[in-house]
């Protein structure tokens, strides 16, 4: 005859049962048996309120997912003969990037003759690593990718994503 291992609704143990008998416990205290470990010799049944357990286990998925931070990913191109004014634009968009706590992917352009000095790239690219470096860190470092380079920097963990808040203007005194 066919018996499980029986836990009651508030984790103690009953011991080992008929099916009929568990199945008759259920209804008497009006919950429901569910199974919880199948590949258990005997089986292991508990007795639970099913649609209150299903409740429960949906607020904590929806809590967990609530306490997830989405990460961004944002992208900076390049070209390797910037100009000097140029790169420091760039490179303030990367640094407010990064101050966000948002990943920055720079992606290093190169067109005709350029492909044949890939190391103008890499050298672009370290110098942007190294003048951001208090801000964030290379992730992914300098690597070939056809016609581009590509380089992933990742904000540093204390760096707390700031909120987008406007600051209130002080009132003018008279």
């Amino acid at each position: 005859m066919p018996e499980v291992r029986l836990v009651g609704p508030n984790g103690e143990q009953v011991g080992i049962v008929r099916i009929e008998d568990a199945l008759r416990l259920a209804n008497e205290s009006d919950l429901d048996l569910v199974e919880v470990a199948p590949q258990a010799r005997p089986p292991v049944c508990k007795l639970m309120d099913f649609g209150k357990f299903k409740y429960e286990s949906a607020q904590k998925a929806r809590e967990s997912r609530r306490n997830q931070q989405l990460t961004v990913i944002k992208e900076q191109k390049l070209r390797p003969k910037i100009d000097q004014h140029d790169y420091e634009t760039k490179k303030g968009h990367v640094s407010r990037f990064l101050a966000a706590g948002n990943k920055v992917k720079v992606t290093i352009m190169f067109r005709g003759r350029e492909q044949s000095r890939p190391e103008l790239g890499f050298r672009l690219l370290q110098k942007l690593a190294d003048e951001v470096a208090e801000l964030g860190f290379v992730e992914s470092s300098a690597k070939q990718d056809g016609r581009n380079m590509i380089m992933v920097l990742a904000p540093h963990k204390n760096v707390k994503a700031k909120p987008k808040a406007k600051e209130t203007a002080e009132p003018a005194e008279s």
